[in-house]
């Protein structure tokens, strides 16, 4: 068997980067160490802001650019032989960082919307940060599947942000009353799911009992990394 070796790039936050590789490791059928995927995890905690980044300057997107480039060619480098980048933000940038290095990055965003479509959904409601839902990173990739992607309410997007920036981010475990609130209005806007498009929700969602309303993008991440890794899923965790 080929040596895959997974590369985290990571950091965005920390949390969500510890979270996603307890996802790896819940996913892999392993009944030993060795049969585990192998990984390198980069958490570059200091990357700047990628929403602050991404509605700012263009001058705060090449530097976004520039360090996310510089750790993939580092991932690279150590001989990793697949990227996952755990942060969906950053997926703004990552086709460009595809064109510089020879490895895949697995796109958390089209997996997940190749993986609703597969389950037949037709209306996802989209939980993410500003910058994601502003720049249609999910909106376009849903699209071009023939799915119509719902965004919040200006009033519970900024009830999304909060729970990302004000609760996650800062180390809480999240309040269940605003999530409550923003499950309410997707209902009202008549999704026939929602996606954690966040890996803060991912974070929150690990922490808080959620319907299978919710597809989380960051599992969906999980799985296609080890699969690209030449490992089994768990039963539970198979399609």
């Amino acid at each position: 068997m080929p040596d895959y070796r997974l590369g985290v790039l990571g950091g965005m936050g920390p949390q969500a980067t510890n979270t996603f590789y307890q996802f790896v490791i819940d996913r892999t059928d392993a009944a030993t160490d060795q049969e585990h995927v192998n990984a390198l995890i980069l958490s570059d905690s200091g990357m700047p802001d990628r929403t602050g980044a991404i509605l700012g300057t263009q001058e705060a997107r090449r530097a976004v650019f520039q360090r996310l480039l510089a750790d993939a060619r580092l991932l690279e480098g150590a001989g990793c032989t697949v990227i996952a980048v755990p942060c969906n933000t950053s997926h703004f940038f990552l086709d460009d960082v595809q064109k510089e290095i020879s490895i895949p990055i697995l796109h958390m965003i089209r997996e997940t919307a190749k993986a609703l479509h597969a389950q037949g959904r037709t209306r996802p409601g989209i939980l993410a940060t500003d910058g994601t839902i502003q720049t249609g990173l999910y909106q376009k990739e849903f699209a071009a599947l023939g799915i119509q992607a719902v965004v919040p309410t200006p009033a519970a997007q900024k009830l999304v942000m909060s729970l990302i920036y004000d609760d996650v981010k800062a180390g809480r475990d999240g309040d269940p009353q605003k999530f409550a609130a923003v499950h309410r209005d997707l209902v009202a806007q008549g999704c026939d799911c929602g996606v954690l498009a966040c890996t803060e929700l991912s974070v929150f969602a690990d922490k808080h009992h959620l319907p299978p309303f919710y597809t989380d993008a960051m599992a969906v991440l999980a799985e296609r990394a080890v699969e690209a890794c030449g490992k089994p899923l768990r039963t539970i965790f198979m399609k």
